[in-house]
């Protein structure tokens, strides 16, 4: 088992956001993969509200289209440090945290089938 410091992002954004014509979090995922991030999980959720207070939900009686969308990124704190200000260049309206975590991952036994 190996473990080292790092530092976790969450992007919190409306499944309707768009940046050049794409969604929001696919741009971001791919501009992550090309910068080399650890790891990155976009987050689908069922309800939830920002600063406008409006609720949107998967209620059958009040179907959103802007669903609430979180993206979870993880990596050292250097690699973090160098994609935030593009990430701030194109995350506009919406709330980002940064916590630190311990990466735990467990490297597999390359005998075993």
């Amino acid at each position: 088992m190996n473990m080292r410091e790092g530092v976790l992002l969450r992007i919190f954004i409306g499944e309707s956001d768009k940046h050049k014509g794409k969604p929001l979090y696919m741009y971001i995922l791919e501009m992550l993969r090309k910068e080399g991030i650890a790891g990155a999980t976009v987050l689908r959720g069922i309800a939830g509200y920002g600063k406008t207070s409006v609720i949107h939900t998967t209620s059958i009686l009040r179907l959103s289209s802007d669903l609430p969308i979180v993206i979870e990124i993880v990596d050292s704190q250097d690699k973090i440090e160098k994609v935030k200000p593009k990430l701030l260049e194109i995350v506009k309206e919406s709330l980002i945290t940064e916590e630190k975590v311990k990466i735990i991952f467990y490297e597999g036994d390359e005998n075993k089938s």
